[in-house]
């Protein structure tokens, strides 16, 4: 099997992320209690959980006993070992997003369940079209600026596809405001967010095409009190690893009864 074409630079990454601010790390934040809120409504007791996050601190106060892995490309989790784990904000970076699902559903005990956390297509959309009005306005092309986001219905085809069942996937649109699309790229910095793409080109940005997508994007996505709109998506999934416990789909044509009698209805036969 061919390796996955190498998405991002983990070196970029790794010092982006030492030099993000905590202050700016609300997004995790949103991220940490909605799994909360979502393993409030499971009725178990998980009692050997593991999260993957980049910000460790901000998992540890609310899953005390959670082993921590920072999201390498291989994992650092044992498999079989866990009933709970948690892909924290992450999955964007990774450059086989199905391998990293895999190894989730590998660290889980058989009914452990999978609560992967990931930013989804609708995230930064405003932002990557207007810088990319703005760059092929003023050098005639397009350079790698922002990471591609998955969209719903794609990410919970690989929740399939690393064999976790009964996925569910759901999406929570968050809208803010920020003072111009620069604060919004300075924030982005300072979430550890910067640039990390390998394909990226390796020099600073035009002052003019950034003072250009800035323009752009203050016409196309104004907000309220003169500042501007962004996008941020959060999807939630969740996945069980296999056990013979939980609820098996019937084999077509195995129903003892006719939906039609369960409905009360008159059956009428399709035409040929």
């Amino acid at each position: 099997m061919d390796n996955p074409p190498r998405l991002t630079d983990r070196a970029a990454l790794t010092r982006n992320r030492r030099r993000a601010d905590t202050k700016a790390l609300f997004l995790h934040e949103i991220a940490r209690d909605e799994a909360e809120d979502r393993l409030a409504m499971v009725k178990r007791a998980f009692t050997a959980p593991a999260v993957v996050t980049p910000f460790p601190a901000i998992w540890q106060q609310t899953f005390p006993g959670a082993r921590i892995v920072r999201d390498t490309e291989l994992l650092d989790l044992t498999p079989g070992a866990h009933d709970l784990v948690i892909h924290a904000l992450c999955l964007h970076w990774a450059d086989d997003p199905v391998g990293q699902l895999i190894q989730v559903r590998h660290a889980l005990k058989p009914d452990g369940l999978a609560l992967v956390l990931a930013f989804g297509g609708q995230t930064l959309h405003e932002l990557r079209a207007a810088l990319g009005q703005a760059e092929a306005e003023i050098t005639g092309g397009l350079s790698p600026r922002v990471l591609p986001m998955a969209e719903i219905r794609d990410l919970g085809a690989l929740m399939q596809r690393a064999g976790l069942a009964l996925p569910v996937a759901d999406s929570a649109p968050l809208d803010v405001s920020y003072r111009s699309a620069l604060h919004l790229m300075q924030e982005l910095r300072a979430m550890g967010e910067g640039n990390a793409l390998d394909a990226r080109i390796r020099r600073f940005t035009r002052r003019r095409v950034l003072l250009r997508a800035a323009e752009i994007y203050a016409e196309s996505y104004p907000a309220e009190d003169g500042r501007v709109r962004a996008t941020f998506e959060i999807l939630t999934l969740t996945g069980w690893a296999p056990d013979a416990s939980q609820p098996q789909p019937l084999r077509p044509g195995s129903a003892a009864k006719r939906l039609a009698d369960a409905l009360g209805t008159q059956e009428t036969p399709l035409k040929d």
